[in-house]
């Protein structure tokens, strides 16, 4: 749900904490019009306030997407939807949606009669990440190269991740994003910075649902609303990835023949942290630490020496991140390498436009870990330029030495822009 939605009805009282915020958080205005401005901000309750852009706001007035953090669906007006949407329906399967509509949200599929057999390959079932429909490529669950770590997070754009993303940078380190459509519409600077520090950005549909209980107009829109054309990522960022990633890795061969037709990669784990669960069903920190302890404890043993593997983490919140922190020196120490998952594929060409390239596995080894291309279209310009270089070079001055970690009261603050929605983004 966008924050401008959710106060429409209560906008003299939205404006007056709005401005309170604004002014007891700083005493020198903050510059909310571009990323490299957006990205300075050090107080997380500052950055988790709202602000418009443009683009976005000009879309979302032209009813040119979905509401924000629902289903999607085709709109009526949209004759290119719909004309794409045509020309793939004879490539996918005739297999039923999974469970009920209820199951969207919650996962509950306890209702729902499946063959022992998985003939659609169904993840949520049994793991499957070998498709049995034939054409269709195997989802990447591991990662090629030896002794690596296919390095990546869930769920972003998160509106606080400004320490997270200068940590990151602070290390050299590129990982991939995972992107919800509707997080990149309700924060589109923290989408651009994405793309600006190096990171490859991959989708994660539009609102984070279990994609096999969705009709397949419904999965058609989740990825399109999200990426083709002038959609979300596309409008914000400049870009139109090739990558997803299956919320809660809900997918089937139907799922798959969808995304695989609208040029999308499928792209699972091995094995999960289960940050997303810390705080639910008796999940403790602890069993995360042990989670990311045991990952380390396997690459320590000699497990990936002959292939590398992929573990499930977060932007979530501030645990998630904090995590991510907290660890990244011993993992750096157990695995060899720790690349996004397109140079550990050796996925040189990220995106549908070809002015922006991730460099190899042998590059990104070797020290080169981004590769300059020129500024995206939907980034160029004084609102929100993100320099000459797509990349390559590109720093911000942060401030790392007071951010190097949360302010675990501010982030509180800052978490309840996320009340409504947080819950619902369980990977």
């Amino acid at each position: 749900m966008r924050w401008s939605s959710l106060f429409a009805s209560q906008a003299a009282v939205s404006s007056a904490l709005i401005a309170t915020t604004l002014f007891t958080l700083s005493a020198s205005a903050q510059d909310r019009t571009t990323e490299q401005g957006e990205a300075q901000i050090t107080d997380p309750n500052q950055e988790c306030t709202p602000y418009s852009y443009a683009p976005v706001t000009a879309a979302l007035a032209a009813n040119q997407f979905p509401p924000i953090w629902t289903i999607a669906t085709i709109l009526p007006n949209d004759t290119n939807a719909q004309a794409k949407y045509q020309s793939i329906q004879s490539q996918i399967p005739n297999i039923q949606p999974n469970g009920s509509p209820a199951s969207t949200s919650t996962g509950d599929f306890s209702g729902f009669s499946y063959p022992s057999s998985d003939p659609d390959c169904w993840w949520t079932f049994d793991q499957c990440t070998t498709p049995k429909l034939a054409g269709l490529p195997p989802d990447l669950a591991g990662v090629p190269e030896p002794n690596t770590l296919g390095y990546g997070f869930d769920d972003g754009p998160n509106c606080s991740h400004n320490a997270f993303y200068d940590f990151l940078s602070q290390n050299n380190q590129k990982a991939t994003m995972f992107y919800i459509g509707s997080n990149v519409m309700d924060w589109p600077f923290e989408a651009q910075r994405a793309l600006a520090d190096g990171h490859e950005i991959c989708v994660h549909t539009w609102s984070h649902k279990y994609t096999t209980t969705l009709t397949n107009d419904e999965v058609f829109a989740e990825f399109y609303y999200s990426t083709l054309s002038m959609e979300a990522i596309k409008l914000v960022v400049g870009v139109t990835p090739t990558c997803w990633r299956p919320p809660y890795g809900d997918v089937d061969d139907r799922v798959r023949a969808i995304a695989h037709a609208l040029g999308l990669r499928t792209i699972i784990w091995q094995y999960d942290s289960n940050d997303w669960r810390e705080g639910f069903n008796n999940v403790t920190a602890a069993d995360v630490d042990q989670n990311y302890e045991y990952l380390i404890a396997r690459a320590q043993n000699g497990t990936y020496a002959t292939a590398g593997t992929i573990m499930l983490t977060h932007e979530l919140n501030n645990f998630t991140m904090s995590e991510a922190m907290k660890f990244y020196t011993q993992l750096k120490a157990a695995f060899k390498y720790l690349v996004p998952m397109g140079v550990a594929t050796n996925q040189t060409q990220p995106y549908v436009e070809t002015n922006y390239s991730l460099p190899s596995f042998d590059q990104y080894i070797s020290g080169t870990t981004t590769v300059t291309g020129a500024v995206p279209a939907a980034t160029a310009g004084s609102s929100s330029s993100t320099g000459s270089g797509s990349s390559s070079g590109k720093t911000h001055s942060t401030g790392a030495a007071s951010r190097a970690l949360f302010d675990g009261l501010g982030i509180l603050a800052a978490g309840a822009a996320f009340i409504g929605f947080s819950v619902k983004l369980l990977a």
